[in-house]
């Protein structure tokens, strides 16, 4: 009679008898335990690890660097990159913590930095993307998703308008293109606007910029040159849009200062172009329109640089700092009176100004100023 054979992955026994049944049962266990081991992880057991190392991310802090200048350098990455690699529930949930206003008609959000309001080539996140989530998590699952009124650019923080039906959406945009939508930013400039009041009243237009690298820049089209001490009027060109920009300095130093910005028109970086190749006080943290030459960190000076705590090889963190401060919309829908909507500045703006000892008026829901402390977000 054959011997029994006891099979297992990379081994074979032969034998009988009391001795075999115990080696068996030797061999056989840690085989057993292994493949116990190797089977996947039921939902329930799997949601458990998973939430057990997120609360181990959360509770594990990130070294604070001895270095200072690496110190703001983490602080400011800490304050403009929080929710551009999110999934779109936790930047809804962002969105829905930080609203402004909200009735039937319409929800005011307050826009964070560094997110776009539609998508694009390399855009992993927009503000478009998540109004459907934040849609159903304001009015239930059965929710419509809401709808843009407007747009800011991506660095652009502050005051943002959406509605409910699609209807209403078109209201508020015929409002801001027949201009009847009054507009307030704040910026942070380097250099100081002379005079600290005025209008600028200067076309725009789209240019290609020549060199190594070539891009697209907006730039001032004047009306009028100067020529051997005489005003000549220039042909104007086609594609020159109109651009009038109101503004008033708040606060200032030697190098510094705090501009509120009044758009009468609404073109494509009218305040940036404004501010910097108008006035020549380009806005803290515009990296594009700080040089028409070229795309670089923008050139700081010393003093600037030493009060921020940073040295110019870091001046590439700065995010903008241009914050859509105040909206004031006319009568709409079952509204009979204006709607006048502020948001607060986010934090890394209130620091810098801190940081380059601006002081800003304390204002209250309907835009009027006192002197006051700084607030944020």
């Amino acid at each position: 009679m054959a011997a029994p054979r006891c099979r297992a992955p990379g081994l074979l026994i032969r034998g009988t008898g009391p001795l075999l049944r115990r080696l068996f049962t030797l061999v056989s266990k840690p085989l057993c335990s292994s493949a116990a081991a190797s089977r996947p992880l039921d939902a329930q057991r799997l949601a458990e690890k998973l939430r057990a190392q997120k609360r181990e991310q959360k509770t594990k802090k990130q070294p604070v660097p001895t270095n200072p200048v690496k110190r703001r350098v983490q602080e400011l990455v800490r304050f403009t990159q929080q929710l551009q690699r999110v999934h779109p529930n936790v930047l809804a949930k962002a969105l829905s913590r930080g609203i402004l206003h909200q009735d039937k008609d319409l929800v005011v959000i307050n826009k964070p930095y560094g997110l776009p309001v539609h998508g694009g080539p390399g855009v992993q996140l927009c503000i478009s993307e998540v109004l459907p989530i934040l849609a159903k998590m304001l009015h239930g699952h059965k929710a419509e998703p809401l709808h843009l009124c407007h747009r800011l650019d991506k660095e652009t923080t502050g005051v943002m308008v959406l509605a409910w039906e699609k209807e209403v959406a078109h209201q508020v945009q015929e409002l801001f293109r027949t201009r009847q939508v009054a507009k307030k930013y704040w910026a942070v400039t380097v250099h100081v606007p002379v005079p600290s009041a005025g209008v600028v009243d200067i076309p725009i237009i789209e240019k290609e910029v020549q060199g190594q690298q070539q891009h697209h820049k907006m730039t001032l089209s004047p009306n009028y040159r100067m020529d051997n001490g005489k005003m000549v009027k220039v042909r104007t060109s086609q594609n020159a849009q109109i651009a009038v920009t109101q503004y008033q300095v708040l606060s200032s130093t030697v190098s510094s200062a705090l501009v509120e910005l009044q758009p009468v028109t609404g073109m494509k970086h009218q305040l940036r172009v404004h501010l910097s190749f108008g006035l020549d006080c380009p806005i803290l943290g515009d990296h594009k329109y700080s040089d028409w030459n070229r795309l670089a960190p923008q050139k700081l000076p010393v003093g600037t640089l030493k009060k921020l705590g940073l040295e110019q090889s870091k001046a590439r963190y700065i995010p903008l700092h241009l914050h859509a401060r105040q909206l004031i919309l006319p009568p709409l829908g079952f509204r009979k009176e204006e709607l006048q909507l502020v948001c607060r500045l986010p934090r890394f703006f209130v620091h810098s100004l801190h940081r380059l000892g601006l002081e800003v008026p304390n204002q209250d829901e309907n835009g009027h100023s006192d002197a006051g402390p700084l607030e944020a977000q």
